[in-house]
C-alpha cells in the first residue's frame, strides 16, 4: 500500500503538463508549507529567520526539466544571485543545485561550464556548493561531473542515497569530499535500489556510521527519529567532535526537532528550496509522506480558525482531486491485499 502512494506521487512528479500548469496556481495547493519562498527576497527573510534561531540553510532554486540553454542560462544566473545575496547579507547559508537544471541532458560541456562559473563565485564569497543526486539515470553523469570539477575545485561535494545498492562502494571513492547521506526520494527499480524500508535504514546507519568514523564533513539528512538516536548515541560513545558533521531536515518537515538539535548544541541545517518551478519538488514530499494530503485539503477549504475559505473554488478542487486520487489508491490497495 505504502509503495502504491508513493508510486503514485513521485508519477505526478514527473508529469511536465501539471509541472508547468503548477506555476499558474502558486502555493493554493498547501506548497508553502514546505517552499521558502518564490524569490530571492522572499527566501532570504526566511533564512534570516532559521538563522536567528541558530540553524544554518542550504538553498535550492527549483527546476524541473530544463530542455533547452536558455533555461540553463536563466537557472544559472539565478543561483549566481543567490550566492551574492548570501554574501551581501552575510547569511549563514550554502547552495544546492541539481546539474540538469543546469544542462546536463543538453549538453555535458555547457553544464560543467555553468557549474564551474557557480563555484567561481562561490569560492570568491567562501560558500559551499552541494550537487544534488537526482534519479538513477543521471547518476552516473553527476558522479562524473563532479570527479571533473574536483579536479580544480574544493568547495563542492554531493548526495549519496541509502536506498542505492552501490552507495557503500561510491562513498568509499569520495571519502575525502563532503557528502549529504539520505535515504532516497525517486521510484528506482530492485536491481538498483533497496525496495523495503528496514534494509534502506539499515544502510543508512552503516554508510552514516563509516562516513563520521572518517575525516570529511557529513551532513546526516534524515526525519527519521530512530535513526537520529541511534546516531546520536554512536557519536556519544565514539567520542566524534561535532563540527565533523551536521544533522540536515527539510524545510518544513519535524519544525520542532530541527529547533531542539540545534539547541542541544549539534550543527543543523535546513534544505530550503524556492522558487515557482515546485510542483515536481512538492510531489516528492508527498511521496514520502502522502499523510500531508490532509494537510493540503484542510489548507485549501479552511482558514487557521477553522472557517470554510469563501476563496478560491478552483484551488479547493484542486487539492480535493489530489486527495480523492490519493484515496482512491489506497481503496484499490486495499481490495487487491
Amino acid at each position: 500500500m505504502a509503495n502504491l502512494t508513493r508510486d503514485f506521487f513521485i508519477g505526478l512528479s514527473n508529469n511536465k503538463c501539471l509541472n508547468k500548469n503548477a506555476q499558474k496556481w502558486g502555493f493554493r495547493l498547501g506548497a508553502d508549507k514546505f517552499v521558502a519562498g518564490t524569490d530571492i527576497a522572499s527566501v532570504t527573510r526566511t533564512i534570516k529567520e532559521m538563522n536567528a534561531k541558530g540553524i544554518s540553510c542550504t538553498v535550492d532554486n527549483l527546476g524541473e526539466f530544463v530542455s533547452d540553454r536558455s533555461e540553463a542560462e536563466a537557472s544559472k544566473q539565478k543561483i549566481l544571485k543567490m550566492l551574492n545575496q548570501i554574501h551581501k547579507e552575510e547569511l549563514d547559508c550554502h547552495v544546492s543545485v541539481k546539474l540538469t537544471q543546469l544542462g546536463l541532458d543538453i549538453n555535458r560541456k555547457l553544464c560543467i561550464q555553468n557549474m564551474k562559473e557557480i563555484l567561481n563565485q562561490a569560492e570568491e564569497f567562501n560558500i559551499f556548493v552541494n550537487i544534488d543526486m537526482e534519479d538513477y539515470a543521471h547518476f552516473q553523469a553527476t558522479l562524473d561531473v563532479l570527479k571533473i570539477l574536483l579536479e580544480e575545485y574544493r568547495n563542492v561535494g554531493t548526495v549519496i542515497q541509502a536506498y542505492l545498492r552501490c552507495a557503500g562502494e561510491v562513498l568509499d571513492q569520495l571519502e575525502d569530499v563532503r557528502i549529504r547521506i539520505v535515504k532516497g526520494a525517486y521510484k528506482e527499480s530492485e536491481e538498483v535500489a533497496y525496495q523495503s524500508k528496514s534494509e534502506i535504514d539499515q544502510n543508512y546507519l552503516k554508510l552514516a556510521k563509516k562516513r563520521l568514523l572518517g575525516n570529511a564533513y557529513t551532513s546526516i539528512a534524515t526525519h527519521d527519529h530512530h535513526i537520529i538516536n541511534e546516531l546520536k548515541d554512536f557519536i556519544q560513545k565514539n567520542h566524534i567532535p561535532h563540527d565533523k558533521f551536521e544533522f540536515q531536515m527539510l524545510y518544513g518537515f519535524r519544525q520542532e526537532m530541527q529547533y531542539e538539535l540545534a539547541k542541544a548544541g549539534y550543527h543543523f541545517t535546513t534544505y530550503m528550496p524556492f522558487g515557482n518551478d515546485w510542483f515536481g519538488y512538492y510531489m516528492r514530499r508527498l511521496a514520502e509522506r502522502p499523510q500531508n494530503i490532509n494537510l493540503v485539503v484542510k489548507d485549501a477549504f479552511y482558514t487557521k480558525d477553522n472557517q470554510l475559505k469563501k476563496e478560491p473554488i478552483l484551488t479547493g478542487a484542486l487539492a480535493f482531486s489530489l486527495w480523492m486520487l490519493w484515496k482512491s489508491k489506497r481503496k484499490s490497495s486495499t481490495k487487491s491485499s
